[in-house]
């Protein structure tokens, strides 16, 4: 596997991925302007999920050109439910101005039904979302300030097999989160001692038809923090896969991980036991689900069936110089999409 250690740029002359390979810190230099494909086919989102031992929220901000998309989800772990909101638009084409980076700027989206404001300033993100008629008529506000960015992340650079088609993307566990929830005449509050934010960045031009699966978890483990990100379907991950291990703020690259959903009368049972394992033998994991995230928009030219599953991890995960992490019941999620986009 190829990691990148010095900035570049990240497409060439023609539009294809200039130095393939992976990571620990946002390097590659991305600018919508390189992009030689159809501007229809560019996919640009931001997606934070902040979550505690009770409950979590997901928040989606996406221009994916022809389509635009502000997503919420309030998750209870306690009571295994949620609710997701989406609320989509047309022909966005990149007048969202999302930026070149993760490390700055500021994406706002307003209109009758929904206002969202993600904005980077120093060494703190701030998210601020609300929502009309969420649930049975009631309206939901949240608002976050996330802050202890690790010294590295999972970054990755793969192209696809088309031309001028890539994925970049940037994978941030283990920030801390404060903020509250105002829902139904409450106020939750979420407190930094135990809540943890997940950024997924995401640029790039996809194929058509695709399909994915992703994982991640944050948390503590022995006093330290510790979390995960795995996951495939990503384009060609020949150079490089995106699995890595985050211990004490500094990643540890792992080879490849195997999804092992468990299977009933030919098809996927999300809510039953899965397993995970791994080419090197650093990621053998039990997960056991407590409720399943699920969407599913087919319009036949257009489809998106989504499972985000949400539970809790047992197993041992092996950092860089063999140390063993042993966790149990680490709460995260493992998802399966499928796009014709």
């Amino acid at each position: 596997m190829k990691e990148i250690k010095e900035r570049l740029p990240l497409l060439d002359e023609h539009g294809n991925i200039a130095y393939p390979g992976y990571a620990k810190k946002m390097l590659w230099e991305y600018n919508r302007k390189d992009i030689k494909a159809s501007k229809f086919k560019i996919k640009e989102w931001d997606y934070y999920l902040i979550v505690n031992d009770k409950m979590g929220v997901a928040l989606t901000m996406d221009d994916n050109a022809y389509m635009g998309l502000m997503s919420l989800s309030l998750l209870d772990f306690e009571k295994g439910r949620e609710k997701t909101v989406s609320r989509m638009f047309a022909f966005p084409m990149g007048k969202l101005n999302f930026p070149n980076s993760s490390s700055y700027g500021k994406i706002e989206y307003h209109n009758k039904t929904c206002d969202f404001i993600f904005e980077t300033l120093n060494d703190k993100r701030i998210l601020k979302a609300s929502m009309k008629d969420f649930m049975k008529g009631e309206d939901v506000n949240v608002e976050f300030e996330l802050t202890h960015e690790p010294e590295e992340s999972m970054v990755i650079a793969t192209p696809f097999e088309k031309e001028k088609q890539f994925h970049y993307n940037q994978k941030i566990n283990c920030m801390r989160a404060k903020g509250n929830v105002q829902f139904k005449g409450q106020t939750i509050e979420f407190s930094p001692q135990n809540t943890f934010a997940t950024l997924d960045w995401g640029r790039g031009v996809w194929t058509y038809h695709n399909t994915w699966y992703w994982g991640s978890a944050s948390g503590v483990v022995d006093g330290e923090d510790f979390g995960f990100n795995i996951g495939y379907g990503f384009g060609d991950t020949s150079a490089a896969t995106e699995n890595m291990l985050f211990y004490k703020g500094k990643a540890h690259k792992l080879e490849h991980v195997t999804f092992n959903i468990p299977m009933k009368n030919g098809k996927e049972d999300y809510l039953s036991p899965w397993t995970f394992t791994s080419s090197d033998a650093r990621f053998e994991m039990d997960f056991v689900p407590i409720f399943d995230r699920a969407a599913c928009t087919d319009v036949k030219l257009i489809k998106s069936d989504q499972h985000q599953v949400f539970g809790y991890f047992t197993g041992v995960a092996v950092l860089d110089d063999g140390t063993e992490i042993h966790i149990k019941d680490f709460l995260g999620f493992a998802e399966k999409v499928e796009n014709k986009w």
